[in-house]
């Protein structure tokens, strides 16, 4: 872009800008004349889709600000006038706003709540943050037309973002994504969105009193609850409402993590606020080891995720994370125990495992696109999960995944092994012996330049590898034709004799994530090890094969 081009949008960009902050930003980079700076931020618009957005904070159409969000919320509140928002005796619609603790988020929940009052729409804001589930229920709870939900989850402290629920509390998914993003664009300046001072509801505390005392249905009656767990809320929204909700169910109460008990936009204590992520988990591991519980759990900063850890080894002291894909099958094979009925669902990327429980057990199985966004919508949903950390197990509740429920669900199984001399590595070694070992990894590769995930997804598809860790590849699809049974998706899934794996662009992060999963024959207990080390090793090749195959 032309340095007086560049100079004129950003000056009338600032001319509209209501942060002082990003004013403040945006007007010393103009000053200074940074080029590269002002490019950065002025070489297109943050893309809304069916994530909704999320970006870096910061001045400027590419990053996240009031203004964007303004834009954002202005593009949502038309569309929900043209598609019609009265429900049962309102004559405006209502919208739910959440948010959580991170820089800005109180901010933008409120100028969404200002857009959606001048539009003529009822709004109604939490009263103070709380976690994504509790959003996700309050749109069902209280008739609403749509929500929004300001949170980034477990990105990095710089970054938020803006979530999208439609009135049946589930996020948005197309044609809707795009007709959003359309209206979105139709809005020419900030100075045509009607923004009043006020006129919205500020909640209290009784749609919270209402989700905890859901909760009760997710637990069995007379059920265990004698697990005692060690809890770290990630500097996130979490802990007030898990700490509620187990003293509620008769758990006894979680030792807190506490340099990492309360929100902290900052995020100190970790490189990225993601339980999945490299030395996350440490400060909880230390407490465990301190205090010997039965169970780890963990929550992300917006507790929409649920993350375990059991105590392996011959020490008794060494801590591992589980899987989310053997959380997904521990919670599975604890609901079918329980007698539930209804339909088992997962995403493409997620371990075939949970088919083959649900099929043991004579249930519905379905497979969806990645996302809670086409999880929550399987007709019949009694549970849905996915490998990164995510379970829906109340969906009459919160049609999305929860973290609070998620780790109730799983203590109270903790609690019933305990009470038989068992742990969840026995059952899931049940599970091996019983539907075959299901091993899972993941490659996944966070990029500078996102040009090299094009690059890589255009190398696979032009020449697709014809084996694997010298297994043959059965098939080959390009998922953006779509199948039978499966929207379009930028994806590649190959099916190999004994592994299958799924490879596409991540949708909230700039990575490429490959999934691979190896399903090893197991007779008998006896034989776990060895069926261990020779899926380890299968992994472990596949893994180098694909990453040249790609170019990664």
């Amino acid at each position: 872009m032309e340095d007086d081009a560049l100079s004129a949008q950003a000056q009338a960009w600032l001319a509209e800008d209501p942060d002082p902050d990003t004013r403040e930003e945006l007007a010393r980079l103009i000053e200074t004349g940074d080029h590269a700076e002002l490019t950065a931020r002025f070489a297109g618009t943050l893309q809304f889709g069916t994530a909704g957005l999320r970006g870096e904070l910061g001045a400027g159409p590419m990053r996240m600000n009031r203004s964007v969000v303004i834009r954002a919320a202005a593009g949502l509140a038309a569309y929900l006038k043209k598609h019609g928002t009265p429900h049962g005796n309102d004559t405006a619609g209502l919208v739910v706003i959440g948010y959580d603790a991170r820089h800005k988020s109180r901010d933008f929940a409120e100028d969404t709540a200002a857009v959606m009052t001048g539009a003529g729409l009822r709004a109604a804001v939490l009263n103070r943050p709380l976690p994504t589930p509790i959003l996700a229920y309050a749109i069902r709870h209280l008739g609403a037309v749509a929500g929004v939900e300001v949170t980034a989850s477990h990105n990095p402290p710089r970054d938020n973002g803006y979530k999208v629920y439609l009135g049946d509390g589930s996020q948005i998914v197309p044609p809707a994504d795009a007709e959003i993003a359309a209206e979105i664009a139709a809005v020419t300046s900030l100075t045509t969105v009607p923004r009043p001072t006020g006129g919205w509801e500020t909640l209290d505390e009784t749609v919270l009193d209402a989700y905890l005392a859901r909760t009760d249905a997710v637990l069995a009656k007379g059920s265990p609850r004698t697990a005692r767990t060690v809890y770290t809320a990630m500097h996130g929204v979490g802990k007030d409402v898990l700490l509620a909700a187990f003293e509620r169910a008769g758990f006894p109460q979680p030792v807190l993590v506490t340099e990492q008990a309360d929100p902290d936009p900052e995020f100190p204590t970790v490189a990225f606020p993601n339980p999945e992520e490299p030395g996350a988990m440490d400060l909880a591991f230390a407490k465990a080891r301190e205090t010997d519980p039965d169970l780890v759990i963990a929550n992300d900063p917006d507790a929409d995720r649920c993350a375990a850890a059991v105590k392996d080894g011959p020490t008794g002291t060494d801590w591992r994370m589980l899987r989310g894909d053997e959380v997904g099958a521990l919670l599975a094979a604890h609901l079918v125990r329980r007698g539930a009925r209804g339909t088992f669902a997962e995403s493409i990327v997620s371990s075939s495992l949970l088919g083959r429980i649900a099929e043991k057990a004579g249930l519905p199985y379905e497979e969806t696109l990645t996302g809670f966004k086409w999880i929550a919508r399987v007709e019949g949903l009694r549970y849905g999960y996915e490998e990164a950390l995510g379970y829906c197990v109340d969906p009459d509740g919160v049609r999305d995944k929860d973290g609070i429920t998620a780790a109730l669900l799983l203590t109270e199984l903790a609690s019933e092994l305990k009470a038989e001399g068992r742990t969840l590595l026995d059952l899931l070694d049940d599970l091996a012996v019983e539907h075959g070992l299901h091993a899972t990894d993941q490659l996944s590769v966070r990029v500078q330049d996102l040009g090299i995930i094009a690059a890589a997804m255009r190398r696979l598809r032009e020449n697709p590898p014809t084996r694997l860790a010298g297994l043959r590849v059965i098939s080959a699809e390009d998922l953006t034709e779509g199948t039978e049974k499966l929207p379009p998706t930028d994806g590649l899934r190959y099916t190999l004799d004994g592994a299958r794996v799924v490879v596409r662009p991540s949708g909230t992060e700039p990575k490429l994530k490959c999934y691979l999963e190896v399903v090893v024959p197991v007779a008998e207990k006896p034989d776990l090890p060895a069926a261990r080390a020779k899926a380890a090793a299968l992994l472990a090749r596949i893994k180098q094969d694909l990453s040249e195959a790609a170019g990664i």
